[in-house]
């Protein structure tokens, strides 16, 4: 089978999935969304308040979304500002063209 007709490389593959588990949730999605309209560093208890979840709640999915770096964390003293990861959402290929073999973005190379 050519490249082209036969299924992505698995590691790609194995990205993408991870991309796409991080964002089965609709907390996540949520949170990714605030950040990228925010489009400015937040702290948890900003997130908390904008989103009216819980700060456990929020601090798990942060976890969850920066292990995939779709948002970034800078330190600041005990406190961390998150902040949306334009490299890597700007490369999160669409359902769609992961499945129909349409020109897909390269996994990026995060900073």
């Amino acid at each position: 089978m050519s490249e082209e007709t036969g299924p992505l490389p698995r590691a790609e593959a194995e990205e993408y999935a991870s991309w796409f588990k991080a964002l089965a949730d609709a907390t996540r999605i949520q949170i990714v969304s605030l950040l990228a309209r925010r489009r400015a560093p937040m702290s948890v208890g900003e997130i908390v308040a904008a989103s009216g979840v819980g700060q456990s709640t929020v601090s798990h999915h942060l976890k969850i979304l920066a292990e995939v770096r779709f948002v970034l964390v800078e330190r600041r003293g005990t406190a961390g500002l998150y902040r949306i990861n334009e490299v890597c959402v700007s490369c999160f290929p669409t359902a769609a063209d992961v499945v129909m073999g349409n020109s897909a973005p390269a996994p990026p190379t995060c900073e």
